[in-house]
């Protein structure tokens, strides 16, 4: 079968998936006033189906061993495409949520099937190029979603956000039931169910996504809720890990974790993708909260940038064909350090272009970072194993992002204080640059036809202190990239420990 044909047959419904995941961000408000809802209800919108994508995710090569990996892959599309047509009928908030939890479900393999089958149906010398397929479906998704949901909610209604999934599903399922075909080590497999370890995985990592998610609303350890929900996740995974190793038929193989290349590989995709989140997200907020930009022009900032790392991506793919890949992985990390460094010197007078060359060279970073690094990660597994590497990369990778954005969100609430605290020492009436500025604004206030000066030096010192607001959010701002930056740098070494070889993949490369 065509490589090709297989390649647009997986990616297909992932990309779907992936949208799904920040599609319904910008709808919600929309969502809200339809079951009438408070911010707090309507967010679970969102928490209910990470948690359920979050669980699954890992437990893909186990499941492709139960059922056989076509049946799963063709069952999650299914029930995904279902759950989105339920979740447009809703006729409640509960039942809205509980539709969105089976659709995390569903879509929960959609990732690590695709990456595993595109490994497989590539040549080994072609395994960048089948990466970097991989990642434009993945980084496009994010990009498109928000502009899409938004789109659909003002023009039609946000049901639609989930009805558009059906065609496009039930079109998925035909496809891959003609075109993909499994491999005999991946078939159905009879096999025992580890209950032990499959209940401490969902519990521990519905408990560390709920964590993840709900942390900063809640004020994190400071709340019962948080703290209770902290310390199930940490004994659930510490058990799960324990059992796991001595299981016979794992939920999850972690023994994978002996190759030193995943090992490191897994560990750089953590902290990459934990930095590069955290400082997209930054983005956006410093620009619409401090720089007065509108949601559209925020959003060209973000897109050009993500259509930067669409373009840079196959140039990597073909690039690492015939070169060592931890070059292109290196320079990757190198831009992407460069990148956040530049967002910590943004100040509340950077214009356009400044900010768009930030947000282009952390594409560029991204593009050159993520294709190497996810195929040196899997190039040394064994075909057997790929299915289950993949699960937990993509795992990972998404834990990761989702405490990049928890970090970043957290840090500019606690620095934006300490930043304040520290500014407002110089607002009073002995500080003789403050008496010069407060009384020129004063002045100036009240050739505008402010009249009287206890009124004048009043809105002056409120004026002020607007502006002592500012400045202190755009610190915080600078000290968040400031700390991202310094850790991508101390990612930069672990790229020694990757290998360029594999030896879990043979010479001749895995199935063409």
């Amino acid at each position: 079968m065509n490589k090709w044909l297989i390649a647009f047959s997986v990616i297909l419904p992932t990309f779907i998936e992936i949208v799904d995941t920040t599609i319904v961000m910008v709808s919600l408000d929309h969502i809200r006033g339809t079951f009438s809802a408070g911010v707090d209800e309507v967010t679970w919108i969102l928490t209910s189906y990470l948690v359920s994508n979050a669980i699954v995710i890992p437990m893909t090569g186990w499941l492709s061993r139960l059922l056989g990996r076509k049946v799963y892959l063709i069952l999650s599309i299914a029930v995904f495409t279902a759950s989105s047509f339920l979740c447009g009928i809703a006729w409640s908030l509960e039942s809205l949520i509980f539709f969105r939890i089976l659709q995390g479900v569903g879509g929960g393999g959609l990732q690590p099937l695709s990456q595993a089958i595109l490994l497989e149906s590539f040549p080994k010398k072609q395994h960048g190029m089948a990466m970097a397929v991989f990642g434009i479906g993945i980084l496009f998704g994010p990009i498109i979603g928000p502009l899409l949901g938004g789109w659909i909610s003002d023009n039609w209604s946000w049901q639609w956000i989930f009805f558009i999934n059906i065609p496009i599903g039930i079109f998925s399922i035909f496809m891959n039931m003609i075109v993909i075909k499994d491999p005999l080590y991946v078939q159905k497999t009879k096999m025992s169910i580890d209950y032990f370890g499959l209940i401490l995985l969902i519990v521990g990592l519905g408990s560390l996504q709920l964590v993840i998610e709900k942390g900063q609303p809640e004020d994190w350890f400071s709340s019962y809720f948080i703290l209770s929900f902290s310390i199930v996740a940490v004994v659930s995974l510490v058990l799960f890990v324990i059992v796991e190793f001595f299981s016979k038929q794992p939920v999850v193989n972690l023994r994978i974790f002996r190759d030193p290349s995943f090992s490191a590989g897994t560990v750089v995709m953590f902290f990459s993708f934990f930095n590069l989140m955290a400082s997209i997200v930054m983005l956006p907020m410093y620009l619409q909260t401090l720089m007065g930009y509108t949601a559209t022009l925020a959003g060209m900032v973000i897109g050009l940038g993500g259509i930067v790392t669409v373009f840079v991506m196959p140039v990597t793919g073909a690039l690492i064909q015939k070169s060592d890949p931890r070059y292109p992985l290196a320079f990757g990390i190198f831009i992407g350090a460069i990148a956040v460094y530049s967002i910590s010197r943004l100040n509340l007078y950077s214009d356009f272009q400044s900010v768009l060359i930030t947000r282009m060279l952390l594409g560029i970073g991204m593009g050159f970072l993520m294709i190497p690094l996810m195929t040196i990660s899997m190039s040394h597994i064994k075909k057997e194993e790929i299915g289950n590497a993949a699960g937990i990369n993509n795992l990972v990778r998404n834990i990761g992002g989702s405490m990049g954005i928890a970090f970043a969100s957290t840090m500019l609430v606690n620095h934006a204080q300490t930043r304040q605290f520290q500014l407002v020492g110089h607002l009073n009436p002995y500080d003789l640059n403050y008496q010069i500025a407060l009384n020129k604004l004063s002045q100036a206030l009240s050739f505008k036809g402010i009249v009287g000066d206890f009124i004048s030096t009043h809105a002056a010192e409120g004026m002020m202190y607007e502006q002592m607001i500012r400045q202190a959010t755009m610190m915080s701002f600078n000290d968040v990239a400031f700390v991202s930056f310094i850790i991508m740098l101390c990612i930069l070494p672990l790229v020694l420990i990757l290998r360029k070889g594999g030896r879990g993949a043979d010479s001749k490369g895995q199935a063409m």
